[in-house]
């Protein structure tokens, strides 16, 4: 509904979400229409979509077909029930949890290597009660270990039922009607025998009744052996039903997805193997999917809402449709709704008449149009330049649930259409578990709405949370996580302020920061970008260290983007981040307040490295990134370039990282031995002796300065050793 659209849009806004909200198309609009019924068209013109007369799965609450991607297993309550079948023999007993299709048996059925029933194969049985013939076959999809072995065949009481059927081309005796309940009229094979007074017992009844019914009639024949054993069976369900799916025969519409056809099946796995798969692993998700369609795609609805099949039917001059001759419209009509518009060439008041015509009363799968979304939003035939810029797309996102569906349905849709995949790469997600790793639902009452934890930890804190978890990995709601996340976000802040506060930096920021996105949607230019004149003010070689350092974080951020790896790219620059503040920051805050070409260098290079991590944290911390670029950029962040390493350097030249690690950890230990001795960290050192090799005291040498106002030092004193050493000796307190 419209109001749901606008809850969600409020939500995705506050949460920062990346969307043009002047691009926005629902999947009944003209344009989502016109597509699906374009796109169908053309597959019925290419014969990749047909109409059959088949069995099907049926939801009998919904009054509607089912798909096989709609399908949920679930166990269910019932009972074995051990029967006899009749033969010259003797008794043939079959265990069943469904005895009231019995009616509808039409053989059984054994595994070709079970010695048991080598001799039968190739004779025939009676049903009980009803005294049918059927034969007994052979199928390799007969379990001998299960029950008794053989199978009795009834169409049509699940899937399997339909693979015999289909494989050992048997009749069908349907008995179970679109409602649920056995068919009222007696079965015209049911009619000549003994099987038409018990038949009486059951029409009219649901399948629940019914199974009540037959096993009072097998009492009373005596073909049931022992009483019903109670069993929990796996039955398949509608996705959104709570009573298991009848299998019935109806007219539906199919698209073609290599269920039959071999070679269109081997086009799809290849398909899948040419998409780049973030994870990888989730690839196999597809083929297993593909590898195991048993039907072609029914994609018709008996629904009364969504996107009408462009079709119509001739009535004949006994007022009947004559359904295997549809008549459909040239696709500049489109869309069209055949329940309300006439076929060319008729007019309204042929409707339902004898010589007239009838509309097609069913709609869509809604796959059927969110399948075509890449070619939605390319503008496919309605704006052929975006389309040939745009199509195909780079990048699917979406859940693993739903490659069976949305994926796998969209893959058919642009191979058959286009020839091609319809984007190059796919990133699937994980699921969001509750804080104890549990799958949230509705009916659990363990369902976090993310508003309310964007009111409490804020938007950047919500998004680090929730970026720090990797394509295809379940990630826990972890509030701990959010708190870490809105901290980064104040020391974002923090941090920002001090650097651009400095003498001779950019404008000060205000004393508070707001929360809120910057407005205004103008592209920035490129900022802070480093070149020669900054290259000649970094002239310190610690601040050119610590470039070095974040230009290699850049390219490490940069490749884990590149490879979808969103959540390495966080990690890689918060790690950096808080080293720059713990470390860099104390190291080089004295010298920045001063004046002459050192602290003019601090300032450049503090300058260069927070326009930097600004852009390596805007995706993770939109917000706070967007408040700070807007102290002293114009434009927003969002729309600056991503940072590269080359400029930064540039300006590092020949540098040696190594000084900002070896500096760090000296700060650490003379930090570390003034929190031992409980004393302020202001307070003096009155001499630092640090023994290394030649390396490690040349980098000591080279930050010297910056590491004597920091730690408070009186006397730095150097010794080159084979062992590395450093004693701190306080200053007495006076």
């Amino acid at each position: 509904s419209a109001q749901t659209e606008e809850l969600y849009e409020s939500l995705w806004r506050r949460l920062g979400l990346s969307v043009d909200w002047t691009q926005k198309y629902t999947t009944i609009s003209p344009t989502a229409i016109t597509a699906a019924q374009r796109a169908f068209l053309r597959n019925l013109a290419r014969g990749e979509a047909y109409q059959a007369e088949a069995p099907g799965l049926w939801d009998v609450t919904y009054q509607t077909a089912v798909a096989q991607a709609e399908l949920k297993a679930r166990e269910y309550p019932g009972h074995f029930h051990r029967i006899a079948f009749h033969s010259a023999a003797g008794p043939v007993h079959v265990e069943t949890t469904r005895p009231e299709l019995i009616p509808a048996v039409v053989a059984l059925v054994a595994h070709p290597d079970d010695m048991r029933y080598q001799a039968m194969f190739g004779t025939s049985v009676r049903s009980p009660v009803f005294g049918v013939e059927v034969p007994v076959l052979a199928h390799p999809a007969a379990e001998p270990d299960k029950g008794a072995g053989v199978a009795m065949v009834c169409t049509f009481g699940d899937l399997t039922d339909v693979l015999w059927w289909r494989e050992l081309d048997l009749p069908v005796r349907s008995v179970v009607g679109r409602d649920g309940r056995l068919l009222r009229e007696t079965p015209a094979w049911l009619t000549d025998g003994p099987g038409a007074t018990a038949y009486a017992e059951l029409a009219g009844k649901t399948t629940f009744s019914a199974r009540a019914a037959m096993v009072d009639l097998l009492r009373s024949s005596g073909d049931l052996d022992g009483e019903p054993m109670p069993t929990q069976r796996m039955a398949n369900f509608y996705e959104n039903g709570d009573r298991p799916l009848e299998i019935v025969t109806s007219r539906q519409w199919y698209i073609r997805n290599g269920a039959r056809d071999r070679d269109l099946r081997e086009a799809l796995l290849e398909r899948g193997r040419e998409l780049t798969w973030y994870p990888d692993h989730m690839r196999v998700r597809y083929e297993h999917w593909v590898n195991g369609l048993n039907n072609d795609w029914l994609i018709s609805r008996q629904r009364f809402f969504g996107v009408p099949f462009p079709v119509w039917y001739p009535v004949d001059a006994d007022g009947d449709p004559v359904w295997d001759k549809p008549m459909v419209c040239d696709e500049a009509a489109l869309p069209v709704d055949p329940q309300g518009e006439p076929p060319p060439g008729y007019d309204e008041s042929q409707r339902g008449q004898p010589g007239g015509f009838v509309g097609d009363p069913d709609v869509m799968d809604t796959w059927a149009t969110s399948s075509l979304s890449p070619q939605i939003v390319c503008g496919w035939e309605d704006d052929p330049d975006l389309f040939a810029r745009t199509f195909p797309m780079d990048l699917r996102p979406q859940g693993p649930e739903i490659i069976r569906t949305w994926l796998f349905a969209t893959v058919l849709r642009a191979h058959l259409e286009h020839a091609e995949l319809p984007w190059a790469n796919t990133s699937i997600n994980g699921w969001i578990l509750d804080p104890d790793r549990k799958k949230m639902a509705k009916s659990k009452g363990n369902v976090i709405e993310p508003a309310q934890l964007q009111e409490q930890y804020g938007a950047d804190g919500l998004r680090y949370w929730a970026c720090s978890g990797g394509p295809g990995t379940d990630t826990a709601v972890d509030l701990a996580q959010m708190k870490v996340g809105r901290r980064l976000a104040n020391k974002v802040l923090n941090a920002s302020r001090f650097v651009l506060g400095l003498a001779g930096s950019a404008p000060a920021p205000p004393a508070v920061a707001s929360a809120a996105p910057a407005a205004g949607d103008s592209a920035a230019p490129t900022a802070g970008t480093a070149d020669a004149a900054a290259q000649g003010k970094v002239s310190v070689e610690l601040d050119r260290a610590v470039l070095a350092l974040l230009a290699d974080v850049v390219d490490s951020a940069t490749t884990a983007f590149e490879d979808y790896q969103y959540h390495r790219a966080l990690e890689h620059t918060e790690k950096f981040f808080w080293r720059f503040c713990d470390d860099y920051l104390e190291l080089v805050k004295g010298r920045a307040y001063g004046q002459g070409p050192e602290s003019e260098s601090a300032r450049t290079a503090l300058s260069l490295a927070l326009d930097t991590f600004l852009r390596l944290f805007a995706p993770f911390l939109p917000f706070v990134t967007e408040e700070v670029w807007s102290w002293w950029r114009p434009g927003s962040v969002h729309r600056a370039e991503w940072p590269s390493s080359a400029p930064l350097r540039s300006v590092a030249g020949p540098a040696d990282p190594q000084v900002l690690d070896t500096v760090s950890t000296v700060l650490a230990e003379v930090r570390k031995a003034k929190s031992s001795s409980q004393v302020s960290l202001r307070a003096e050192v009155s001499r630092l002796t640090v023994t290394g090799n030649a390396a490690r005291l040349t980098a000591i040498e080279a930050a010297r300065p910056d590491l004597i106002v920091a730690g408070v030092v009186a006397d730095l004193v150097l010794h080159e050793s084979a062992e590395e050493s450093v004693t701190v000796e306080l200053a007495a307190l006076v």
